[in-house]
């Protein structure tokens, strides 16, 4: 009976996640036409730190409870999966997409935290000190992107579907969906991982897999709903926006904020990776998640640099890493 709790649990998570997904990007979209703001600076600000609060709550009440493997792991496995699952699936199933002077500032500003993170992690512990260097780092990313969008702020027209955008009864609409749809993601993820980790925890699967995969997976659905979604309504600058964004603030705001709930830090753990050549004990988020997240930073942004477009060759490559990735640890970590 209590298995299958769990299951209906999950299930209306995954409703939750989806409705709230829609309803979100629909309201995003809206503000983006009726303040002149791009689709990608809305993507990267407003879009992006609300499809972040699952990644937020689950690793600071991890860390605060003593499971840094959880905290780390969320994070750095929703970062692996934005890129290397979702975008680079929607890559492939969208058309190419010719990318923004914004891309390469978000791009250089993604490449740069995961670089500050690798640094960080060496020692084997992210000090509260370098997570407070974090936050800062996420608000100057936050000062950037305010800068950004006064700088390409237009006035809207003045034509009927803009009045009738702004109108008080589909104000009032949006606004709605806006706070609902934040709320089903945040109650509907947070639904899926509960539900998600009492199923993989009846299977046996250990701590730091379930973090970086099911874990991972569950608190990025919101991105990849909204992705998803976007890609439906064909509102393609909004995903790619939202998934760099997303990205940056797992980074900075969420590994950031989590080592304030430590009495020393997130301490990184040591695995065991059990490879043709032996045995070794390594800590695995060094090692192997961080620079897997650098190397798909850098494929996308040195790819989007080099076609001036993100394509289906980009999206292909950082599909074939990130399911390298996912092969590569359940063969040398479980």
């Amino acid at each position: 009976m209590e298995n299958v709790i769990i299951f209906i649990l999950f299930a209306i998570g995954m409703f939750m996640v989806i409705k709230g997904g829609d309803w979100f990007v629909e309201s995003s979209v809206w503000m983006g036409k009726v303040t002149g703001i791009p689709n990608v600076i809305i993507g990267a600000t407003i879009v992006s730190t609300a499809t972040t609060l699952p990644e937020l709550l689950v690793s600071t009440m991890a860390s605060s409870q003593g499971y840094y493997d959880v905290a780390i792991g969320n994070a750095v496995g929703s970062m692996v999966c934005n890129i290397g699952l979702i975008l680079g699936l929607l890559a492939i199933l969208s058309p190419a997409q010719s990318i923004q002077k914004s891309f390469f500032t978000r791009g250089c500003f993604m490449l740069t935290t995961v670089a500050l993170l690798l640094a960080f992690a060496l020692d084997l512990t992210i000090t509260k000190l370098e997570g407070a260097l974090l936050l800062i780092g996420y608000v100057v990313f936050l000062a950037v992107n305010l800068w950004e969008a006064k700088k390409s702020y237009k006035k809207p027209s003045s034509d009927p579907n803009n009045d009738a955008l702004s109108s008080k009864p589909f104000v009032k609409r949006n606004v709605l969906l806006f706070i609902f749809g934040a709320a089903f993601i945040i109650i509907g993820a947070r639904l899926l991982v509960d539900n998600g980790v009492a199923l993989a925890e009846l299977l046996g699967v250990p701590q730091q897999i379930v973090s970086l995969t099911l874990l991972a997976l569950g608190t990025s659905l919101p991105e990849l709903v909204t992705g998803v979604t976007t890609l439906l309504k064909k509102e393609y600058g909004l995903s790619v926006g939202n998934i760099l964004g997303a990205n940056i603030l797992n980074g900075l705001l969420v590994i950031g904020l989590s080592s304030q709930f430590t009495q020393s830090g997130l301490m990184i753990s040591i695995q065991t990776a059990t490879t043709s050549f032996g045995t070794f004990n390594i800590p695995q988020t060094v090692r192997f998640d961080l620079p897997i997240v650098l190397a798909l930073s850098a494929v996308l942004l040195l790819g989007g640099l080099f076609f001036k477009k993100i394509n289906k060759v980009i999206g292909g490559a950082l599909f074939l890493i990130y399911i390298g990735y996912i092969l590569t640890m359940l063969m040398v970590f479980i």
